[in-house]
């Protein structure tokens, strides 16, 4: 039994935020945060929209397009590094109740903006080992939420949307997904980290230092070592699977920054319209990233039936992955 992937959905809130409208809140501009990160604009939820709000009409759509009804997913995984609650309930079952999904497993993931990949990795498993036949995996984030509007070197940056895939059970192996690495070093935890609320947090209550509850970052760092481990990351699973970057149709990287992208693309030779780029209308929506990317180029008719696709993503934690998908959809 292979694993499959069917279908893709996205949903984006209305209310855009421009890169002039951040040059009321803090020391920026438009030219400075273009140059810097390639992002022009990014979509933030509405003041009662929340995280599995968005990942319900992703997740949905999905369902729709898979050609499945909804009874038969048997299995929810939601990656999220911005929940409904903080601990629990996980955002998984949330959208499975909002859904009408009675009675399935659901959890959620955090991988920061690796989540989709590492979902993508749990579906596969479950799948090829026979445990479930259908499994919906969902990217969502509400990052406004736990975004520092203050901190000029993180709230030109995120935004908020939602993606969804439908993983199935195929017995033909041309449909099947070729591979999933994923991997993590948690040495560089403080490069990239909410420090705030946990157990493990320097504070005993979030009150006590508010903007530890947001998203802290070491840009230049993170940069650097994105760049080196997504590079070598690609390429050891082009190579162990003896595909050649010109077998990809798209190129479909986490949409974090423009000059990362770049830096990636060009050590892979890969050429300009084998890269997906939605950076510049979404900002980084961590683990939604790949997923609105993906829906992005299937809605403009770009993405086809057979069309190989290499995911490559980098988060905090820090945790990296990347993937070699065949778009599978039900014939």
């Amino acid at each position: 039994m292979y694993a499959a992937f069917r279908s893709i959905g996205a949903y984006v809130p209305e209310k855009i935020l421009s890169n002039d409208d951040l040059a009321k809140l803090v020391d920026t501009t438009d030219e400075w945060i273009t140059k810097r990160t390639g992002i022009k604009e990014r979509h933030i939820a509405a003041e009662n929209e929340t995280t599995s709000d968005m990942g319900v009409k992703a997740a949905a759509l999905a369902i729709e397009r898979s050609g499945l009804d909804k009874s038969e997913i048997d299995l929810v995984v939601c990656a999220t590094i911005s929940p409904d609650y903080l601990c629990m309930p996980s955002t998984a079952t949330i959208i499975t109740d909002k859904l009408g999904l009675e009675n399935i497993m659901a959890f959620d993931i955090s991988a920061a903006c690796t989540g989709f990949i590492y979902a993508l990795n749990v579906a596969k498993a479950f799948v090829e080992s026979g445990i479930k036949k259908n499994v919906l995996i969902v990217g969502a984030e509400r990052l406004s939420k736990i975004t520092d509007y203050t901190d000029r070197t993180t709230c030109i940056l995120f935004g908020d949307g939602a993606g969804a895939a439908v993983i199935s059970a195929t017995e033909d192996k041309s449909e099947a997904i070729i591979d999933v690495h994923t991997g993590s070093d948690g040495s560089y935890a403080e490069l990239l980290m909410t420090p705030n609320g946990g157990s493990g947090s320097i504070h005993d209550h979030l009150t006590a230092e508010s903007a530890g509850a947001f998203m802290q970052m070491k840009g230049n760092e993170t940069f650097k070592v994105a760049v080196r481990t997504l590079t070598n990351d690609v390429k050891e699973i082009l190579e162990t699977n003896k595909i050649s970057s010109d077998a990809i149709k798209h190129f479909v990287p986490h949409q974090a920054n423009y000059r990362i992208i770049k830096a990636v693309g060009d050590a892979l030779e890969l050429k300009e319209e084998q890269v997906v780029l939605t950076v510049a209308k979404f900002g980084n929506t961590s683990g939604a990233s790949i997923p609105m990317a993906i829906n992005d180029i299937y809605e403009s008719g770009r993405l086809q039936s057979g069309d190989m696709m290499l995911l490559d993503a980098f988060g905090g934690g820090l945790t990296w992955g990347s993937a070699l998908v065949p778009f599978s959809p039900k014939k």
